[in-house]
């Protein structure tokens, strides 16, 4: 018999938990209305995430234009490096173009002095094959 009540207080005490707690959970899931308060309070958020959002776009259409003007002034600078890179080339040819055109009569002026030395080289021995004194006076100085 004590074994009948100890099992019948057992299941009697199971059967009033599970009622209370299913009470309980019962009174728990009620569905909590929402207020006009918290509807308010989201069109608030909601504006001002769009907010955020619009400034955010603001900025970044700020960069995006920062950006070109970069690239914008980096290609002018290219640009004037090209020209300049152009204009050095330009008066190195017109450096050497000047000597070029400048030396051109000295050498021509000396070639026709080299001409004229070796003429009268020849014609020195020349005279020194006939004239003894003219053979030792270009022995002397080296030329025979």
């Amino acid at each position: 018999m004590k074994f009948v009540a100890k099992v019948t207080v057992r299941v009697l005490f199971i059967i009033i938990t599970g009622l209370f707690l299913g009470f309980v959970t019962l009174s728990f899931a009620k569905e909590v209305p929402f207020t006009q308060e918290d509807r308010e309070r989201l069109i608030r958020i909601e504006i001002k995430v769009e907010e955020g959002q619009k400034a955010l776009n603001q900025r970044i259409d700020d960069l995006g234009k920062r950006i070109d003007d970069t690239n914008r002034r980096v290609d002018d600078l290219r640009d004037l490096i090209y020209v300049v890179i152009g204009g050095m080339i330009a008066l190195i040819g017109f450096v050497i173009w000047d000597r070029r055109t400048a030396l051109a009569p000295a050498i021509r002026k000396n070639k026709e002095l080299e001409e004229r030395e070796e003429k009268i080289e020849i014609a020195l021995k020349e005279l020194a094959k006939k004239d003894p004194n003219v053979a030792e006076v270009l022995k002397h100085v080296g030329l025979l």
